[in-house]
């Protein structure tokens, strides 16, 4: 689902504040309640917001993230944008660590040009579809595979991590707290991304703006760990001033140039 402007400021607006009632948000954005309860009903429908009596909060909890096939459809157009800075950025010829995620995956289409790269991944999305590049060797990881979106975790995948030292360390996040604290749902995946951050020289995140300011349950890293943030918006306040006592580079993908 590709997202008009006004339901990204309104699905951003809750997710900054926190459940809202139709009437605050009618106000708030100066519309009738009937265009909100459309945009509302629209954003349900997509799995963006859980609809309760009078009003909207974001689907879920710390405890559960969004499911695949519905990750895949959110923000398509970020992620593009985002995959497509990233490729640039990569050089040929070196190696890297892809980790498991529906941005990781885009960046996938996005090296499929790309020559002489060694990529090790825990994901068999990215293996898959790297494999069929003549020019890119792909090292899969073993462990225990994810059936909900054929991410491979666990303690095998972990010890399997600790055997490289890779050029670039390329993850994804569910969530970036205020605190400048990286957060994901699965502690067996958040262990396998933290191990990607010890083994990589440079460490790159793939956040779409979406994941600034969405709380999730496992403390993965925080933002000063961080090398280079690749996202699709400035960020809010207080993460450019994170990232800029933090050192972190933050590159904003121009979506103007999307071929889709």
């Amino acid at each position: 689902m590709n997202l008009a402007p006004r339901h990204t400021q309104l699905l951003d607006d809750v997710r900054a504040r926190g459940p809202q009632t139709i009437e605050a948000l009618a106000e708030r954005f100066g519309v009738t309640l009937q265009t909100v309860r459309r945009d509302v009903q629209r954003l349900a429908e997509a799995g963006l917001l859980s609809r309760f009596h009078g009003g909207v909060r974001l689907p879920g909890s710390t405890t559960e993230n969004i499911a695949y096939r519905q990750r895949q459809a959110m923000q398509s157009e970020a992620k593009r944008a985002i995959a497509r800075a990233i490729a640039q950025r990569v050089p040929n010829g070196c190696s890297l660590i892809l980790n498991i995620g529906t941005t990781i995956e885009a960046v996938g289409h996005e090296l499929l040009r790309h020559r002489g790269l060694r990529v090790i991944t825990n994901n068999l999305h990215i293996a898959a579809l790297l494999s069929t590049n003549p020019d890119c060797e792909v090292i899969v990881a073993g462990g225990l595979v994810r059936g909900a979106d054929q991410g491979i975790v666990g303690e095998a995948t972990v010890d399997f991590m600790r055997q490289f030292k890779v050029d670039i360390g390329l993850i994804g996040i569910s969530g970036i707290e205020s605190d400048g604290t990286l957060r994901d749902f699965d502690y067996r995946e958040v262990k396998v991304a933290r191990t990607i951050v010890e083994q990589s020289r440079e460490v790159w995140l793939a956040a779409d703006h979406s994941k600034f300011n969405r709380p999730a349950m496992v403390e993965l890293a925080r933002l000063d760990e961080i090398d280079v943030v690749f996202t699709d918006a400035p960020p809010p306040p207080p993460f450019g001033e994170l990232m800029a006592q933090g050192h972190v580079e933050c590159v904003v993908a121009d979506r103007t140039d999307d071929p889709a």
